[in-house]
């Protein structure tokens, strides 16, 4: 199938049942979880998750279904805010957690067209077309959909509140665990209030220039820039292994993968804005749970909730453009490494606590400073370990159901495969794209049925 060609672009999905799924056997009286400055920083965007699988070697349809119901309800005693509602404080009116038991929404679908018919190239036109309609008012729901052809895709819907990308990445690892094997491997740690300001505050000019106090009319207003595509692309472990070679060539420092990809991608950017000198911005996003650690000194990396910031990098476009990519990654690597410490974290801990409780966002995304791209790097945590006992997925990227944003976005997800490949989620300008599509070094693939093994 070639790419960005639909050949079932009216797919009809049909709903089979909505239900609710609590925890299983749990008395446990209601709670309330208060939220850390890091939630607060996340705000309320919703996120989904998808995953599309083969036709399982045995069971079908209704196995998966009844299995997904049954491990939900046990993962569901550890997770236990996730079965619970957003709601207000009384006092402040900032949102928390009640830890209630009213569950999580659980939606069967089917399609009449085999998963193989799905452009996953254009996002918009498969998986926002296979999603339903979903209760905004629950922070999680999931949708189970069959195919045809006895294929199977879920989709997680989450509202950010809840857990930043590791967070939901780790929740849906312990979730396939134990459905396949019969047991958690991990407890999850969902405490906020080891994150607490300190007192005195205390934070360095780099915070008020990468975050800003804003209001929901603020964010609504932002200037969409005509950054409306939602693509997959599939880049070849062998293009990141030689962009990381021609990196130290050119300067003789070896850069992570994630710095290697995003200096070609910035250079791409600049390119595709013509010859217009203007400043050019990206961000990365960091995860936090490295560089903090408990009050009793145990590290976070099992932490459920919000723990990122954002590290920001700007240049010229003609410095990109001219520039070599050892250079440009050097740049990059400059950027991250201003926020891939402990002090950074206490510091915006500070930060956020001086403006509550106005809502805070990094200044990047609000797209007011212009072109600007925000990269998030999940290839290092295990996106594709989502056996439920019926196989590995074929497929899994993150999504939104946003429209637009103020900035450009890619997240780069590892394949799973031994080769080091990438699948990449990117919401990108039109003359990006083809900037992209049409590089004769052929590194941003469109993902085909063959990338995916389908």
């Amino acid at each position: 199938m070639a790419a960005g060609v639909h050949p079932n672009s009216k797919l009809s999905i049909r709903l089979i049942s909505k239900s609710i799924i609590k925890a299983k056997n749990s008395n446990t009286p209601p709670s309330v979880l208060p939220l850390s400055n890091f939630d607060h920083l996340s705000g309320r965007y919703p996120v989904t998750i998808f995953y599309a699988y083969s036709k399982p070697s045995t069971g079908d349809f209704n196995s998966v279904v009844n299995t997904i119901k049954t491990s939900l309800a046990e993962t569901l005693v550890h997770f236990f805010p996730f079965a619970g509602r957003i709601v207000p404080n009384p006092e402040s009116g900032e949102p928390e957690i009640l830890c209630n038991n009213e569950g999580i929404e659980l939606i069967e679908a089917c399609a009449d067209v085999s998963i193989t018919n799905l452009n996953f190239y254009d996002l918009n036109d498969s998986v926002k077309e296979v999603m339903l309609p979903f209760t905004t008012e629950i922070p999680l729901s999931v949708q189970v959909t069959g195919y045809a052809c006895g294929g199977f895709s879920i989709a997680w819907n989450f509202d950010h509140l809840l857990a930043d990308g590791n967070g939901f990445i780790r929740f849906l690892f312990l979730w396939s665990e134990l459905a396949r094997t019969g047991r958690i491997p991990a407890m999850p740690n969902h405490d906020r209030s080891i994150f607490r300001p300190r007192s005195p505050p205390s934070y360095g000019p780099l915070l008020d220039r990468t975050f800003t106090a804003c209001t929901l009319h603020d964010v609504l207003a932002m200037p969409r820039n005509d950054i409306s595509l939602k693509r997959m692309y599939y880049i070849h472990g062998s293009c990141i292994d030689r962009l990381q070679e021609t990196v130290k060539k050119g300067g003789g420092v070896e850069r992570t993968r994630t710095e290697a990809v995003s200096a070609y991608l910035w250079k791409a950017l600049a390119r595709s804005l013509g010859e217009t000198d203007t400043k050019c911005r990206m961000g990365w996003l960091v995860d936090g749970r490295p560089w903090m650690v408990s009050e009793q000194g145990e590290d976070l990396s099992d932490y459920i909730g919000n723990l990122v910031s954002m590290a920001v990098g700007e240049a010229s476009t003609r410095e990109l453009k001219e520039g070599s990519l050892s250079y440009v990654a050097g740049l990059v690597a400059q950027g991250i490494a201003e926020v891939k410490n402990k002090d950074h974290f206490l510091e915006l801990l500070d930060w956020i606590e001086c403006r509550r409780p106005e809502m805070v966002l990094a200044r990047i995304l609000l797209g007011l400073q212009g072109p600007a791209m925000v990269v998030s790097s999940c290839h290092n945590m295990p996106v594709m370990a989502t056996d439920f006992g019926f196989g590995s997925p074929r497929l899994g990227t993150f999504y939104t159901v946003l429209d637009a944003i103020g900035a450009g976005y890619v997240n780069l997800v590892s394949s799973g495969r031994e080769d080091g490949s990438w699948f990449v989620f990117a919401i990108l300008w039109p003359r990006l794209a083809l900037e992209l599509e049409s590089d004769p070094e052929q590194v941003f693939l469109p993902i085909t049925l063959d990338c995916l093994g389908l």
